[in-house]
Order: structure tokens, then C-alpha cells, then sequence
């Protein structure tokens, strides 16, 4: 399936501290009428894949608009001048806007990726279970499920029907992320799939927020 992407860069005068909560409640604030940039709607909260993604990375905060996601922050990134982040605010210098049509398929071949941001992995359930288990090998394997999980949630959000079966190998890294000021256990590292994943897509736990984000190492493919 093809999906009209959008990543909007914000390059700002010096580089970012602030969490993403910060960067999507500003942008959220800024521009109420777009459900689609801060989730919120009449009668609840948009529970779906999220079609607007938020990152700062090393620094830099961008955005990912994905199909009418994309068509939101071409019609918004006129108007963001600066970013009022908590107590912080930062002058934006420039913006870049790179749009491309990307193609969300599964494969014959298997592809490598890596997490440029922590996976938020495990939910109040599966964290009982992943710390129960005492062998690394039962707990990869653990999180190797959850991860193609994840990807066929992803999938399901955006409308597209997986017709094979998915084989994720990984090689992560456990470490302590910290979400609305309560610390979590998450993973940074990488893993190969038989899916073709759009670059700076999250998948995972809160990936509005963004975590999970992941990229592909092309230098690796076999």
C-alpha cells in the first residue's frame, strides 16, 4: 500500500532540551481546530494509530504527517514561528518540508532497522511477564512477538491488510525511559523484519510522543 508522508523539520536557534510532550502541546495549543495534532475530539480521544507524529532527535524537533497527517502540517508549517516549550522558547530559523509517497508492505526479503528513539515496548501486563522471565532468549523471543505486534497494529490503523507472516530478529538494549515524569523500561537497538517500514515511522507505545522511532540501515540489507 502507498502513503502520502510528510516530515516537517523545525530547525530552531539552538538545540531543543524539552520532552516531545512539550512539542505536542505546543503545536496542539497553537493550531485546536486539527484533531489530528493533539488527538483530542468532542467525545474522547483519537485511539488509533497516530496519523501526526512528534520527534526531536539529537536536538532537532520534526514532525511525520502520514496521508491527510501530511496534508495538516503542509497547511500549518507557514505559521510556526517559534516553539514556546515550558519555559523555554526557541526562535524557528528555518523549516524544511520533504514530502514522498512510501510504499508499507511485507516482503520476501528481510530488512534492518534501528530505533534513533527508545521502544516503548511493554504495557502494564506484558511488563509482569517480561520481568518474570529470568533467560535473556525467553525474553527476545518475548519481545520479538511484541514487536511484530506492534507492526500489525500499525498496520491495522492505517488500513493495510498483511497477507504474510512476519519474522522480527532483534539485537536491544534494555534502559529506563521516563514518560510524564514516571520512568519505564524500554529498549534502543536494532531488528530485522520481512516488512518495509517508512522511515522516522514509530511503532509501539505512544508513538505520538516519539518513541519507537525507527529507521532503516540500508548499508546492512541483505
Amino acid at each position: 500500500m502507498m502513503l502520502d508522508t510528510a516530515v516537517l523539520i523545525l530547525n530552531t536557534d539552538r538545540p531543543v532540551k524539552e520532552p516531545v510532550a512539550k512539542l505536542r502541546g505546543f503545536i496542539g495549543n497553537q493550531f485546536p481546530d486539527y484533531s489530528l495534532l493533539h488527538h483530542h475530539v468532542e467525545n474522547g480521544y483519537l485511539c488509533t494509530y497516530p496519523k501526526v507524529q512528534y520527534k526531536i532527535i539529537e536536538g532537532t524537533p520534526f514532525m511525520v504527517g502520514i496521508d491527510e497527517g501530511a496534508k495538516v502540517l503542509k497547511e500549518i508549517s507557514g505559521d510556526i514561528k517559534k516553539l514556546e516549550l515550558g519555559n523555554s522558547v526557541y526562535k524557528v530559523s528555518s523549516k524544511q518540508i520533504n514530502e514522498q509517497e512510501v510504499e508499507v508492505v511485507s516482503q520476501r526479503v528481510m530488512y534492518n532497522y534501528s530505533f534513533l528513539t527508545p521502544w516503548f515496548a511493554l504495557n502494564q501486563k506484558n511488563y509482569a511477564k517480561f520481568m518474570e522471565m529470568k533467560d535473556w532468549r525467553e525474553k527476545k523471543l518475548f519481545l520479538n512477538n511484541i514487536l511484530v505486534g506492534n507492526l500489525l497494529s500499525m498496520c491495522k490503523g492505517l488500513g493495510i491488510i498483511v497477507n504474510s507472516r512476519l519474522n522480527v530478529h532483534s539485537r536491544l538494549n534494555e534502559e529506563i525511559i521516563e514518560f510524564k515524569g514516571i520512568p519505564f523500561t524500554g529498549f534502543t537497538g536494532e531488528f530485522t523484519v520481512n516488512f518495509r517500514i517508512p522511515d522516522f515511522f514509530g511503532i509501539g507505545k505512544n508513538t505520538s510522543h516519539g518513541f519507537g522511532t525507527v529507521r532503516r540501515i540500508k548499508e546492512l540489507e541483505q
